[in-house]
């Protein structure tokens, strides 16, 4: 058994032509933009901007999505060259398996659910913050056995109806996903415009707030690793700038979803990379604005965790923007919980096929032309999270997740430059090896800006994945049992 061992990008690509695993390919550059869209904006502006200019980096959060979204340009060149070339369902977990290995492939796998279905499970917890605020504001009080301490089954019912929505098809998903789009970028306009007629700009000095100074009331920074390990990281000052990056990252992690549906893109050597690269600009363009506005209308020091942008209008007299504000979010958080969980199945499908996972989630259903068996079993499992974890306990773990997989793919594009150096690439990293180093070293950089105990909980993670991985994939891979697939996977692991 050679766990080292990879699957040619070959027998990937026939692998998608398999009757009983044939997903529709039916999505073109735009859809797949707005898919990017969809998914980036949605928490970082409308949950996690506020505690990220609260706890830790001031004004200068602005800054903050700047250092986050380089980070993730830097991670996006390598996806854009991976998803065109390898235009397979499963994004990191499928180029890993095709450079580095199966033992790797599986880790990131296990990884993506980190990013995928926990992170589902962290936007639903928010999106239910802005549905009980929108209901407050008409009237309706959510009961306590639906909406408390230790449980939240207001955020468990939305997943299991975008679950029932994915379960339609790609076309539904991305046609519903287009309508909601609209709204919630005409939102995000909204507040850069009208919030612009609001900006003290007294409100942005001291734009770099000094190491050490008091967070907002009832705010509290945990230390980073780097902190924990006596280096100059932490709350405020220029270390606090990145900290906050760490932390805002969360809002940028939709872009490599993209990369899970290259299986179902008419074009995908073309129109990955466009996907990709414009939806990660176009929300790093937006991020900054509205940073920019939220801080100048409100102090640092005052700004509301749970929904800051709402509570900046509301702080100005401004109740009517602060409800449209709040129904937008609404909209906004609901692509990226669909968004996140269609990635995470597809991952789930592309393990099954491999026979990483159980096979039975592999088969497509001949009707909607979708895994509805993984998807069924992502919605299950995020709507659990939801309901029962805290979102104070999710962003950070998810952080932690995709920044691995950024990692691992820019090693990935290395290896896979030399041992398949005669492989046709119809786009092709700049500036290779300088920008996936770099894009590897800034992800692991802000990895380290993150908690001990996050790092505690991951490893943790890790550590049961491989365990499972020995217990029941090793032995059951498509690669060790199948001969056609190992003599291929023995031939494709030799340098060429």
């Amino acid at each position: 058994m050679n766990v080292w061992r990879t699957k040619s990008i070959e027998q990937s690509i026939r692998d998608t032509e398999e009757p009983e695993h044939r997903l529709r390919k039916r999505l073109g550059p735009i859809d797949l933009t707005v898919f990017g869209v969809g998914v980036v904006i949605g928490t970082g502006i409308f949950v996690l901007t506020g505690e990220a200019a609260a706890v830790k980096a001031g004004p200068a959060v602005a800054i903050s999505f700047v250092v986050a979204g380089l980070a993730c340009a830097l991670a996006a060149l390598c996806y854009a060259e991976f998803a065109s070339t390898v235009p397979v369902a499963g994004s990191a977990y499928t180029f890993s398996y095709a450079s580095l290995g199966e033992l790797i492939a599986w880790i990131i796998g296990w990884d993506l659910v980190l990013e995928l279905a926990l992170g589902a499970a962290t936007v639903a917890v928010g999106w239910s913050t802005y549905f009980a605020d929108v209901m407050g504001q008409l009237g309706v009080t959510i009961p306590d056995w639906a909406y408390g301490d230790g449980h939240n089954l207001v955020a468990a019912l939305i997943v299991l109806v975008l679950t029932a929505v994915i379960c339609f098809g790609i076309k539904v998903s991305s046609t519903i996903n287009l309508i909601m789009v609209i709204i919630k970028v005409g939102v995000v306009l909204l507040v850069i415009v009208a919030g612009a007629f609001f900006i003290d700009t007294a409100n942005w000095s001291p734009f770099i707030p000094p190491a050490g100074s008091p967070p907002a009331p009832g705010a509290e920074a945990a230390p980073s690793l780097l902190q924990d390990l006596g280096m100059p990281s932490g709350a405020f000052g220029v270390a606090g700038i990145f900290t906050a990056a760490a932390l805002v990252f969360f809002a940028f992690i939709g872009f490599d979803v993209v990369a899970t549906a290259a299986e179902e893109t008419r074009k995908p050597q073309r129109d990955m990379p466009i996907g990709i690269i414009a939806s990660l600009a176009i929300c790093t363009t937006l991020y900054v604005a509205v940073s920019l506005v939220v801080t100048g209308m409100v102090k640092y020091t005052d700004i509301k965790v749970d929904a800051p942008l709402a509570e900046a209008f509301r702080s100005v007299g401004q109740p009517a923007f602060a409800t449209i504000i709040s129904v937008g979010a609404l909209f906004g958080l609901t692509t990226v919980m669909m968004i996140l969980m269609l990635g995470q199945s597809r991952v789930f499908f592309a393990m099954s096929r491999d026979r990483l996972l159980p096979p039975v989630f592999s088969r497509v259903n001949r009707r909607t032309g979708t895994p509805v068996r993984t998807t069924l079993v992502t919605g299950t499992a995020v709507a659990v999270m939801a309901a029962l974890i805290p979102l104070s306990e999710l962003a950070e773990l998810v952080n932690i997740g995709t920044l691995f997989a950024f990692v691992l793919v820019a090693i990935g594009v290395l290896v896979l430059r030399r041992t398949r150096p005669d492989l046709p690439r119809a786009f092709t990293v700049p500036g290779v090896p300088a920008v996936p180093i770099l894009a590897a070293l800034a992800s692991f950089y802000l990895m380290l800006n993150l908690p001990a105990s996050t790092w505690v909980r991951f490893l943790i993670w890790m550590a049961v994945g491989v365990v499972v991985y020995f217990v029941y994939g090793a032995h059951r891979s498509r690669l060790q049992t199948d001969p056609n697939y190992t003599r291929e996977a023995e031939e494709a692991s030799r340098p060429r």
